[in-house]
């Protein structure tokens, strides 16, 4: 069986600047599955960091419309499209996301990429909506993907079987909800945002912008029965420390495998 990995590209939230916006690849083979794009060109440099070919990506999942995940979509758009009219990109790009989120990207691509790349959309780049609980097959995984119920702007998680059996949850940049549960109890792998550590919540004031600690991520973690818990979507204002002052707070509230990343690290699923 082919080795499955996560590749963290970015780990950061919409205006780090010492570290990536959160975005991430699952690997199996030489075929990848692209989560969120970051927030500009920057996505190409940490693709080519990680070494990870554009021509091998031919699956994008688009959680929501905010820039630090969108924009590097463009990018992507652009690149492979021109990969496609030199022939140096076999097969065909399909990018998923929420219907409302189609319309944005195709405005977006529109306005700012020459028409010969934005023709390309419906001829070798393909959206594909997705609704609340609708099962996907990607890859050759199994997933389901559901609205989070933001109340800023409207976004989407998934879930998916690993090929080793494993359960991979992924529930989007903001605080877990309780109609999530279903898609997340017991996930081998879940990744949860936490904007900072709670001892710094009068600094940053995450609630305000509806987001989590370091504490409440890892109270869901613990409640939910998570194997394997990965906080990103962090302030990167210390990260030399990041990865031990999260742990150390983090620990109190959950007993499992909690995971800091760094930008670009790998984990073996």
């Amino acid at each position: 069986m082919k080795e499955e990995t996560l590749i963290l590209l970015g780990t950061g939230n919409a205006t780090v600047t010492r570290c990536f916006n959160t975005c991430f690849a699952i690997k199996r083979g030489e075929e990848y599955f692209l989560v969120d794009t970051g927030g500009g060109n920057g996505i190409m440099t940490q693709l080519e960091k990680a070494n990870i070919p554009m021509e091998s990506i031919h699956e994008i999942f688009m959680s929501h419309e905010h820039t630090d995940h969108l924009l590097g979509l463009i990018w992507l758009i652009r690149m492979i499209a021109t990969k496609m009219k030199k022939g140096q990109y076999e097969g065909n790009l399909n990018i998923y996301c929420h219907a409302d989120l189609k319309e944005i990207i195709l405005t977006i691509t529109r306005l700012t990429v020459q028409a010969k790349f934005f023709n390309m959309i419906g001829e070798r780049i393909f959206i594909h909506p997705v609704e609340d609980n609708e099962e996907r097959d990607i890859l050759g995984y199994h997933v389901t993907f559901f609205d989070i119920h933001s109340t800023k702007a409207k976004q989407f998680g998934f879930t998916m079987n690993l090929k080793n059996g494993k359960k991979f949850t992924f529930l989007g940049d903001e605080p877990y909800q309780e109609h999530e549960e279903v898609y997340a109890k017991d996930a081998d792998w879940l990744l949860h945002e936490a904007f900072c550590l709670y001892a710094d919540r009068d600094k940053y004031k995450p609630y305000e912008k509806h987001h989590t600690t370091v504490k409440e991520a890892c109270e869901n973690g613990e409640k939910l029965g998570a194997k394997n818990l990965i906080l990103y979507h962090t302030e990167d204002k210390n990260l030399a420390n990041r990865r031990e002052l999260y742990t150390a707070e983090g620990s109190l509230y959950y007993h499992g495998n909690l995971i800091v990343p760094d930008d670009l690290e790998r984990i073996v699923l």
